[in-house]
């Protein structure tokens, strides 16, 4: 049997239980506004800044993204590495959201979870995109099936939410058909820019921008009005593991990101770029059975950003961590960097994180931890071991 009759196969295992589950829960969907954020960075932020700004609008409120399922102020945890989850556990949420007379849901939206059918029974009303760059190129095999994997959250919403300097933006419109087009961008001329939409925020970096305008966008697009939505855009203060700052007293900078993406590692690192004083170090590696394709780009982006890198585990699942650190590592070779002068090997990621900030850091330095942000596990072959970069950072610096 080829791979592609065995997706197949396995697509539609994931449709019929869509459906099922649809049933068993009474199709909740339809008592709910939904709406989906998809992308391949910011989506998680903006699902939280919609939630953000139409909870304090008075909106009775669900949203389920990377770090938590939430219905009106109750907290769920969805479980480990887990983004748009199962049929039968989200058709259960929208479930209890409906019997909790909520109204609007803010769903963040994977490419595996659209071209899987997982997100059957949805019927999304508004659909967001964040941006379009190179990501699970394992499991889509092309670019551009995995632009048609997203394009598919734009089929039959009444509102499409694009960023207007996405060079897919004239794809996703025709993807969204008949819906209103609502645009935002930095860059070209959009609906809502900086320049026709002023706000302050807490958040750094150009690409905090986006997903501001993202989630301002689409609270126009709802009627909320203006004030409400910059005073909720000025006081969110941001997510775990996202440019997560901790500070033990110490006379360097260290942050910790989620950034596991070529352009999710350049974004972060050239907004620290812009802060640094003294060197910037950034410890980070590739996850296991996912995208080989991407790991000597991330080499090479972090050569060419950081002045330090440090390559280590992130989840590496059943690979051996060595070569992953290997095909990582010809990024940084191709950049003309040398091992132990300018980019180090340390497979295990605490002593990795210990290397980084007890040998290499000096005042003034920033050092960045990225990949795992607000995970709470790391998976070693089959198998989830508790584990948190924040906890691993606060343990070395005391």
């Amino acid at each position: 049997m080829t791979d592609s009759v065995i997706k197949w196969l396995k697509n539609l295992k994931h449709l019929i239980g869509a459906i099922v589950a649809t049933l068993v829960y009474r199709y909740p969907a339809k008592n709910l506004k939904i709406i989906g954020v998809t992308g391949t960075d910011g989506k998680t932020t903006t699902v939280h800044l919609i939630y953000s700004i139409l909870k304090l609008a008075g909106e009775r409120t669900a949203f389920v993204s990377s770090i938590e399922a939430r219905i009106r102020d109750k907290e769920i945890d969805t479980g480990f590495h887990v983004t748009t989850p199962n049929p039968w556990l989200l058709q259960r949420l929208l479930r209890q959201m409906v019997d909790e007379e909520v109204e609007y849901l803010v769903l963040e939206a994977t490419s595996h979870g659209l071209d899987q059918h997982r997100l059957f029974g949805c019927n999304f009303q508004v659909g967001v995109i964040t941006n379009i760059t190179h990501e699970h190129l394992d499991y889509h095999k092309t670019f551009k099936k995995y632009l048609a994997a997203k394009a598919k959250l734009f089929h039959g919403v009444k509102i499409a939410v694009l960023n207007r300097d996405e060079r897919h933006f004239n794809y996703l419109k025709r993807a969204g058909g008949r819906a209103r087009i609502v645009s935002y961008g930095i860059n070209k001329e959009a609906d809502y820019t900086l320049k026709k939409f002023k706000f302050k925020t807490k958040l750094s970096g150009k690409y905090n921008l986006y997903n501001c305008l993202a989630a301002i966008a689409t609270a126009k697009a709802l009627g909320i009005k203006d004030e409400i939505i910059r005073k909720a855009v000025a006081d969110f203060s941001g997510l775990p593991g996202r440019l997560e700052k901790i500070d033990k007293g110490q006379d360097f900078s260290v942050f910790v990101d989620f950034a596991h993406t070529p352009n999710g590692l350049e974004n972060v690192l050239q907004a620290l770029r812009k802060e640094k004083k003294g060197r910037l170090i950034v410890v980070f590696g590739c996850a296991g059975e996912r995208d080989k394709t991407k790991r000597p780009i991330m080499g090479e982006i972090a050569s060419r950003l950081a002045d330090l890198v440090v390559l280590t585990a992130e989840d590496p699942r059943t690979e051996d961590v060595d070569k992953i650190i290997d095909q990582i590592a010809a990024g940084c070779q191709k950049a003309g960097w040398i091992e132990g002068e300018k980019y180090f090997r340390v497979p295990d990621r605490r002593e990795a994180i210990k290397f980084a900030l007890k040998k290499l850091a000096k005042k003034g330095d920033i050092i960045v931890i990225c990949g795992k942000g607000h995970e709470k596990s790391m998976c070693f072959g089959n198998t989830e071991y508790p584990w948190s970069d924040q906890k691993e950072v606060r343990l070395a610096l005391k």
